[in-house]
């Protein structure tokens, strides 16, 4: 029990500091106060979870002894994400045409709206006007795609024979330390965001939103109990299961606790590492799952589309609602590594299709995105970590796991002799 408690001690304090937010923001109401407790916490690790991103991605491209493995681990992780946010939408789409998650008569009438530019929207996800514009929590996706590129720009100098690439993996290394330092801190920042959340929007449980909010937390927790060990068991083959459940609810609880993908990199790290994930995959496939991986924001994105559609008399099986879900996922893709960056989403899909209702339209969907934005991230940045899984399938063969557990039982075995 000892050793239980102490290898598993900040995963219980993070979920005391939640609990005790909760309790404390439903009962008092001055709650508010406390969120700079929160704040203070996010906001320290995301002056070191940036630039760790581009390092992290840059070095492990950099060190990569093959520019061809580099470049096939990129892809599998592409693709992993893809299949993995279809599948979350398609059951979340299933499931509110059975249960639909806005029963009442149709409120208002839709405007009509002018299409949006598929050139600027590429070009505002994906690249910044200027250098430093990519160092900030709002540049995450451009900021990996540099530190691929700087990465393979290193490739073709040496790779890991270069110092330029030994310098990327020393500061890496540094910043993984020091957020380890700061991480001491977060129960105490969980205690004071859930306590403030709560204060906020626990009144809007019991409102006209709790249909769509209760129906998200209730397959949020679904997905993640029956359709993660699916991944799993592809990805790791026998035993995966076991291995993720053992190490799954710590980046559960940091990205429930968070709503931040980016924040939740460094413990995701810590528990691929402790699986036996190669670091290779891990370094490239988390910070890019924190921007890429949106199974939970594809659901919500079908949540909102559900809603506004049947609020507004519109049919849900139209060609448009279809467009409003990848315009809102895609959205999200560039705004995921930020607390209620959502936002973003709900303001260009409601601006797409109810511009004459903008004023109404926009506050219902951020309700609901902000309510549902905890299970959503933590369906997004769990699953970065299971998605290492099925990348490491394709990229170190179906035994990866086998192999893993075979040399930490040969080093526990050991252990004692040593000593």
């Amino acid at each position: 029990m000892k050793k239980f408690l102490k290898n598993n001690w900040f995963f219980f304090s993070m979920i005391v500091g939640i609990v005790l937010g909760i309790v404390v923001g439903f009962v008092w109401d001055g709650a508010g106060a406390l969120e700079p407790l929160g704040t203070l916490f996010i906001n320290m690790m995301f002056c070191v979870v940036v630039p760790m991103v581009f390092f992290s991605i840059s070095s492990s491209i950099a060190n990569m002894r093959s520019a061809k493995r580099a470049g096939k681990l990129m892809g599998t992780t592409v693709v992993t994400f893809m299949c993995t946010t279809i599948i979350a939408s398609v059951i979340m789409y299933v499931l509110v045409r059975f249960i639909p998650v806005y029963t009442g008569e149709p409120a208002f009438e839709p405007g009509a709206s002018e299409p949006m530019s598929a050139g600027a929207m590429i070009v505002g996800f994906f690249t910044k006007p200027d250098f430093p514009d990519l160092w900030s929590r709002r540049s995450i996706l451009q900021l990996i795609i540099a530190g691929i590129f700087f990465g393979f720009g290193v490739q073709m100098c040496g790779g890991p024979e270069t110092k330029v690439a030994k310098l990327l993996e020393e500061i890496t290394n540094v910043l993984m330390k020091v957020i380890k330092i700061i991480s001491y801190y977060a129960p105490i920042g969980f205690f004071g965001f859930f306590a403030a959340l709560v204060a906020a929007h626990g009144a809007d449980f019991v409102s006209s939103y709790a249909r769509a909010i209760i129906l998200y937390y209730v397959v949020s927790f679904l997905y993640m109990f029956l359709i993660f060990p699916l991944y799993a068991r592809f990805g790791g083959g026998k035993g995966a299961v076991k291995v993720m459940f053992s190490h799954l609810f710590r980046p559960a609880a940091v990205a429930f606790g968070t709503c931040s993908s980016v924040a939740t990199i460094p413990t995701n790290m810590e528990v691929s590492e402790d699986t036996g994930i190669s670091k290779d995959v891990t370094d490239i496939v988390l910070p890019m799952g924190a921007t890429m991986n949106m199974d939970g924001s594809g659901m919500s994105a079908i949540i909102k589309v559900a809603f506004l559609f049947g609020m507004f008399g519109m049919n849900f099986n139209s060609g448009d609602a279809l467009l409003a879900i990848v315009v809102a996922t895609v959205s999200s893709v560039a705004m995921s590594g930020i607390p209620g960056g959502g936002g973003t989403g709900e303001l260009v899909l409601c601006s797409l299709f109810f511009p004459e209702q903008l004023a109404i339209a926009f506050p219902i969907a951020q309700a609901i995105g902000d309510l549902v934005d905890p299970p959503a991230t933590m369906v997004n940045a769990a699953g970065d970590y299971v998605a290492s899984y099925i990348v490491s399938r394709f990229n170190d063969g179906k035994d990866w796991l086998q192999k893993a557990l075979a040399k930490k039982s040969a080093q526990a075995a050991e252990a004692p002799s040593e000593e």
